[in-house]
Order: structure tokens, then C-alpha cells, then sequence
């Protein structure tokens, strides 16, 4: 469902490989374990939790959980023409359209993001477009100043108008994709789901984003890996392995997929202040957050500002943050005060 705006996944498909073979050892046999999966927003899902009430028809739950996926699909997704968010988008200036509930959960805490970070942007697809981005997410042109200086003046989530009426915007042309949000929703919403048949130990995985809660029997937490990001072409190594909790988790990082143009090597991340692409020594940004939409969007955010206001950001919102950039020495990596209770 997404543009390619956000980056995240890259990584955090292998931290689920890793974690699923973690937290299948050694395991109590007591609680019923139930693995569910299947495909949405244009991804797959996988689901384990364990229950102690063996009444839990799993067939009907997992139908519950699919019709909460498509319904959230069907709000965000820019590739349905009749979804919520492309009726919004074709919209013109100044005109309130009456929004969903969970569309308006969703915009609310993209705009919310957005002035707090300066980094994520969920109007930046005209900014994308204007770029000339291809289904291999390389650039096809490189954009005059005019033209960038043109398009950030008509972009920005200050030109959004939420009410208890529902959405506006007031320029023409503005657009939202929430590539960095969404999934971590669709997310938090398996994750209610479940909760409210009181199944408390649990993993929900959507796209490489996840969501942990509770823990495993006999008292075993939760554990996820992190990748190594400077393993040899086609390895794939462990990092560290962290314990987060009942959190949401969303790791960003680019570092397989970049380009060069003009002499210069950059990833496809924009930077919506500057209307360009990112070119810094971050590489990735892992966060925990109770809801895994805020841990996705912050995961973004926090890549597109680069190491040093990345951390920043982070000890000053004292937020569960895990950073690596790239370095003439190797890889340097950064934990947040708030995070080194997960190592």
C-alpha cells in the first residue's frame, strides 16, 4: 500500500525469522499455541499466541482478523480507487470529508508525528512523483530547485484540517499515503482484537513490523533479533538479540537499497524540508513503542534525520530508540536511555 517513502521491513523480516525460532524453544506445551498467517496490504501477516482457553475457535478468529485487515486496507490503500484515502485524495481545497474511525486514528497521529519530528511527511507523494520514482524505486530525474522549492511549499501536514467533522485539506493537489503508518495500525488492531478474547501472550507481524504482548509459558519473555547490517552479500547475521517487553517494534533501515546519480549515492528516503533524498550514515533505527503505528512512523522519522538528531529526538522524548550508522571504523551504534532495559 505504500509509495516509497518508507524504508521499513528491509530489515525487520529476518528479526522475525530469528524471533520465531528464539521464541519456540523450549517452550510449555500447557498453553494452546496457535500460529496463524496470511496475505494483506500487499504483504503477508503472521500471528502466534498462546491461550489457555481452548474454546478459542481459531478458524473464526482468524476470519475476525481478516476482516479487521481488509477494512483497514480499504480505508489506506492508494492502490484501491475507491478507498477512503483516494476519495480524500482527489478532493479539492477546503472541502471537510466525513472520515472513518479508524482513518481518523491514522491521521491523527501521522499529523501529530509530523509536527513533532519534521521528518514525517504523509503529504509527500507529489514530492515523490515529482522525483520520477519507478517501480524499481530509482529516480528517473533529478528535479530543478524551482521545482523542488515549488513542491514543498504545496505539501506539509499543516495543511490538513481535522475536525470533529471530519478531513480537509487547504491547498490543491495535496495527497496522503500512509506507508509509514498503516501497517503498524493494522497491527495494533490485531492486537486489540486478540486482547478482547482475552488472549493477553502474543506476536503480531505485518509486513516485517510487529507487536509483542504478554509473554511466553513458564514465564519465558519475548526475545527479537536485530541484523547485522555490514554482513557479506547474501549473509545474514545477528546483531543483538533484545527483549522488548509488551511493546510494538518497527526497525527502519535502507542499507541494501540505495542508488547513485550525479556522482552521489543516496537512498529513496526524502527528507520532506529539504525536498531531497537522504544521503547520511544512518542505517538503521530500531524503536519499541505500545502502539507499533507510533513505533513505525517514529522509525522513519528517525532515519530520514540521521544520526545525531536521531538521537536527540530520542533522549529528549525519552523514547526506546536503537541506532547504527555507518562509520570509517565499521558500524557505531547508539542505545537511548530509555532503551538499554530491552538489551
Amino acid at each position: 500500500m505504500n509509495r516509497v517513502s518508507s524504508s521499513q521491513g528491509v530489515i525487520s523480516i529476518f528479526l522475525l525469522t530469528i524471533m520465531l525460532f528464539i521464541s519456540g524453544c523450549g517452550a510449555d506445551k500447557t498453553p494452546q499455541e496457535v500460529f496463524l498467517e496470511g496475505k494483506t496490504m500487499g504483504t503477508t501477516y503472521h500471528i502466534k499466541y498462546f491461550a489457555d482457553d481452548e474454546n478459542i475457535d481459531a478458524t473464526k478468529l482468524q476470519q475476525q482478523i481478516d476482516d479487521e485487515l481488509k477494512a483497514v486496507n480499504q480505508s489506506m490503500s492508494t492502490y484501491i480507487p475507491d478507498s477512503e484515502i483516494n476519495t480524500f485524495n482527489k478532493l479539492p481545497a477546503n472541502q471537510v470529508m466525513p472520515i472513518s474511525e479508524d482513518f481518523r486514528a491514522v491521521v491523527s497521529e501521522s499529523i501529530r508525528l509530523g509536527k513533532s519530528t519534521k521528518t514525517l511527511d504523509v503529504t509527500m507523494g507529489p514530492l515523490i512523483d515529482l522525483w520520477g520514482f519507478g517501480p524499481d524505486k530509482k529516480p528517473t530525474k533529478r528535479p530543478s530547485d524551482e521545482a523542488l522549492a515549488a513542491m514543498i511549499e504545496k505539501i506539509g501536514v499543516d495543511k490538513l484540517n481535522l475536525t470533529e467533522q471530519g478531513l480537509a485539506k487547504t491547498v490543491d493537489g495535496l495527497e496522503l499515503s500512509f506507508s509509514a503508518t498503516a501497517k503498524g495500525y493494522g497491527i495494533d488492531k490485531v492486537a486489540q482484537l486478540l486482547e478482547s478474547q482475552n488472549i493477553s501472550n502474543y506476536m503480531v507481524e505485518i509486513g516485517g513490523e510487529l507487536r509483542i504482548g504478554g509473554e511466553k509459558p513458564n514465564n519465558q519473555d519475548w526475545k527479537i533479533a536485530i541484523e547485522q547490517p555490514d554482513a557479506p552479500p547474501g549473509e545474514r547475521k545477528v546483531h543483538r538479540v533484545l527483549t522488548p517487553g509488551t511493546n510494538g517494534i518497527a526497525t527502519s533501515g535502507d542499507y541494501r537499497i540505495f542508488y547513485k546519480m550525479d556522482g552521489e549515492t543516496y537512498t529513496h528516503l526524502i527528507d520532506p524540508v529539504t525536498g531531497m533524498p537522504i544521503k547520511h550514515d544512518l542505517v538503521s533505527v530500531t524503536v519499541l513503542h505500545p502502539s507499533a503505528m507510533t513505533a513505525d512512523g517514529l522509525a522513519t522519522a528517525l532515519t530520514v534525520m540521521g544520526m545525531d538528531d536521531a538521537k536527540a529526538y530520542a533522549e529528549k522524548h525519552d523514547l526506546p530508540v536503537y541506532l547504527m550508522a555507518k562509520s570509517d571504523k565499521g558500524i557505531v551504534t547508539y542505545a537511548s536511555t530509555a532503551f538499554k532495559p530491552y538489551l
